[in-house]
Order: structure tokens, then C-alpha cells, then sequence
């Protein structure tokens, strides 16, 4: 009996683990795209990006468009990650401290925004965010740990043991 019930233990600790570990992915994925997204739409729409998202002081297309270039550096590092997971933890740390101040710089111009409504969406939906990426990161970090710490599990979680190419390390894994 003892048996059992450590096996049904042991299957639902595996199960949350796996779906922390989907999520994670999920949640990686979809910043990864929302960055690319919106640098791209920065870079190609700059007028209507500052009219409908960034309509704070005057418009300037090449500093926007000089923005889109750091949403796009993290998108693709977000991107990387997806394929090499000693990646994410940096990537996700890094994206977390960008919405962290990028979120305390709307909250400085919270009034600033035309119309006022943007400001405050803008300021909380970006708080939001953050707090979003510090969970993923947290997953991140717990996720890496774990992996480090149980070889025998680690093992058949390369990318060699799945029957994948990998430029990466010998001790990369996923």
C-alpha cells in the first residue's frame, strides 16, 4: 500500500512538473512573439504606433524605430530559449528587469498620455506583465535547479537522448 501511494505521489509530482514545464514554454513563446510583434510593428508602423500605443510627448519615427530594436534583441532572445534552455533564465531575468522599468517609467508619466486612459492601461498592464515574467522566471530558475540536480533524469532530457542535434555544451539541457 505504502507503494502505491508513494507512486501516485510520485505521478502527480511529475504531472505539475510537466505542466510548470509547458507553461513555462507557453508563457516564454508568447512573450518571445509579443516582443518580435511589436518591434516589427514599430519598425514598419511608427506613426500609428505612437498614435494608438506610445502616445507620450512629441513623435520621433527614429527613436522609435530605435526602441524596436531592443523589443526585438529580447524577442529573439526570448526566441533562443525556447531551443536552448540554458538560455532562459537570463533571457526571462533580463525581460522581467525591462518591464519592471519600463513599467516604473509609465508610472512617472501616467498623466502624460493622450488620451489619459492609455497612461493608466499602459502603466498596469505592463505591471502586469512583469509580474508575469518574474513567475516565468522563478519557474526558470526552479526548473534549472531541478535539472542539475537529479542526473539520472536530466539524462534523457537532452536534446542527444531525444534524438536531436545540439551545438550546445555536453551539460545543456531542456
Amino acid at each position: 500500500m505504502a507503494t502505491q501511494e508513494r507512486s501516485a505521489h510520485l505521478t502527480a509530482v511529475s504531472s505539475r512538473a510537466a505542466l510548470r514545464a509547458d507553461a513555462l514554454s507557453a508563457g516564454i513563446a508568447v512573450f518571445a512573439l509579443y516582443h518580435l510583434a511589436l518591434a516589427l510593428f514599430m519598425v514598419a508602423f511608427p506613426h500609428s504606433f505612437y498614435a494608438h500605443v506610445g502616445p507620450f510627448g512629441a513623435r520621433n519615427d527614429h527613436y522609435i524605430r530605435d526602441t524596436a530594436t531592443f523589443s526585438a534583441a529580447i524577442g529573439a532572445g526570448l526566441a533562443v530559449s525556447l531551443r536552448r534552455p540554458s538560455w532562459r533564465v537570463p533571457a526571462l531575468a533580463i525581460a522581467a528587469v525591462q518591464f519592471a522599468l519600463h513599467s516604473v517609467n509609465h508610472l512617472v508619466d501616467i498623466d502624460k498620455a493622450h488620451p489619459a486612459w492609455n497612461g493608466y492601461f499602459d502603466f498596469f498592464s505592463l505591471a502586469a506583465a512583469t509580474l508575469v515574467l518574474a513567475w516565468l522566471l522563478g519557474t526558470a530558475v526552479a526548473r534549472a535547479r531541478e535539472l542539475r540536480s537529479t542526473p539520472a533524469r536530466s539524462a534523457y532530457r537532452t536534446p542527444e537522448a531525444r534524438g536531436q542535434v545540439s551545438l550546445s555544451d555536453d551539460h545543456e539541457r531542456s
